[in-house]
């Protein structure tokens, strides 16, 4: 049940994170437009490499070593403030360079400082802790408060085009706040060592050798934004961006048990019950075959009325976009659980390492010419290949330790499935009227026909994810 537990509040954490921005977008998508979306997305992403190279893949270094350690609090509070303080001093030195790249460009002076608040706030992002010790409640609880926050902030002060540093604003202080808001926990499960003790560059190399794909990862995340930004305009990086955040609100949901797994499957791991690792990577690629299908499916029928109504109509392009994005959700979804639930914690970053750098030089190298004949779209299908080599390639890397029948068991069925249910919700979309009701009412007929051709099926892998969520070790 911990298992099961750690997943919902995971997959909460993950959809408050994206909750402020999405729960707004109709109203920001009027009041800042294109341009304005355009900016911050443009802006956001450029900030985005300095927070990656401060943070030098802490994230996943951090929940992986606490994993190991957890029930050892002496080890527990070296290696906690070890790498804490570590990650403060390359945080500094990200924020050094970033202040010689503010002098030397020309353009969006205002947004960049306002921007850079999120770069300071990584400073102080210690979730990958709690994480590693499967405490996710903390998260989700705190996060919660400063979320409501934000979204009434920016209500009150985000009402024209003049207010868009006003919204950076909110975003990035709402980063630091929340960051800083789970500090007051860490007394349950730490303490401060002596100074004199800790060694903080001993996990230098070894969170160095996790960043290297962390950081192919967050390239080929954000470089699509910069290039589209850089090669044709801001404007197309807002649409790509919103095509992007709704893709990224349903993946939050299907891939955050690849997290929450990740210390768990580390943990089994590091005890030398490697079968058991195996058996958690069957249960947790059917339960995101059953997540991500009706998920992609679904997206790409309803998409034509959810665009005009969530975005207005000044963001008609990105009804294209996300039909052609769609199918993401189950490349990435993929890829979640075969890299962070198997690869990671099983300590096999040469297959994982190599999968992101392949990924990344696919992305960029193909952006160019794609970006450059067909904008947008051109990101969106560079998107799409990307991913697709990524989780091909993690596949292939586990083709001689894993059994692909067992990994792929109703998949077929769930396909089908899914098929079925995007024809009832496609007339559906076809015939009645564009409204928010209407729209609820498609949904509801999807999960009802997903569900009820699942059951006529009879698809075994349910079997599975029952499993995964009575195990309670």
């Amino acid at each position: 049940m911990q298992v099961i537990k750690n997943y919902v509040y995971n997959a909460s954490y993950q959809v408050f994170v994206l909750l402020v921005p999405l729960v707004t977008i109709p109203y920001l998508a009027r009041i800042l437009g294109p341009t304005g979306v355009g900016i911050n997305s443009y802006t956001n992403s450029v900030i985005q490499y300095f927070v990656l190279f401060g943070s030098i893949g802490v994230n996943l270094y951090g929940n992986r070593q606490v994993a190991f350690i957890r029930d050892d609090k002496d080890a527990l509070s070296r290696t906690f403030y070890e790498i804490f303080f570590m990650r403060m001093l390359t945080i500094l030195i990200a924020y050094l360079f970033f202040l010689i790249f503010l002098v030397l460009t020309s353009q969006y002076q205002i947004y960049y400082p306002a921007q850079s608040i999120s770069l300071i706030a990584a400073a102080f992002d210690i979730s990958w802790f709690f994480m590693g010790v499967e405490n996710f409640a903390v998260t989700v609880l705190r996060n919660f408060i400063v979320k409501i926050i934000t979204l009434f902030s920016i209500f009150v002060f985000v009402r024209s085009e003049s207010d868009l540093t006003n919204y950076i604003l909110i975003l990035s202080l709402s980063l630091l706040v929340g960051n800083l808001t789970l500090f007051p926990s860490l007394k349950r499960y730490v303490y401060l060592p002596e100074l004199s003790k800790l060694h903080l560059w001993k996990h230098w190399l070894p969170s160095l050798v996790l960043f290297i794909p962390q950081m192919a990862t967050q390239i080929y995340l954000i470089v699509n934004k910069t290039m589209l930004g850089l090669m044709t305009s801001v404007e197309a990086a807002g649409y790509f961006d919103q095509s992007d955040k709704l893709i990224k609100m349903v993946l939050a949901i299907v891939t955050a048990t690849g997290t929450v797994m990740l210390p768990h499957v580390a943990n089994a791991f590091a005890k030398g019950e490697k079968e058991k690792t195996k058996i958690y990577l069957y249960r947790g690629f059917a339960f995101v075959n059953i997540m991500a299908v009706p998920m992609m499916f679904g997206l790409v029928a309803v998409t034509p009325k959810l665009v005009p109504l969530f975005f207005s109509d000044k963001f008609k392009v990105v009804t294209s976009l996300l039909i052609m994005e769609a199918i993401v959700i189950l490349f990435i979804s993929w890829g979640s659980v075969v890299g962070n639930q198997y690869l990671l914690p099983t300590k096999q970053m040469k297959s994982y390492t190599s999968s992101v750098i392949l990924g990344a030089f696919v992305n960029v190298i193909m952006n160019i010419p794609l970006i450059y004949f067909w904008g947008a779209r051109g990101a969106v299908i560079t998107t799409v290949i990307s991913e697709a080599v990524v989780s091909g390639y993690q596949l292939f890397s586990v083709r001689n330790q894993v059994n692909f029948h067992r990994m792929f068991e109703g998949f077929g069925k769930c396909m089908c499935a899914g098929l079925g249910m995007f024809i009832v919700v496609e007339v559906l979309d076809t015939t009645l009227p564009v409204s928010w009701t209407m729209l609820l009412l498609e949904i509801m007929a999807g999960i009802f026909t997903y569900l009820v051709l699942l059951i006529l099926f009879r698809v075994q892998a349910i079997k599975s994810i029952i499993k995964l969520v009575k195990d309670r070790k």
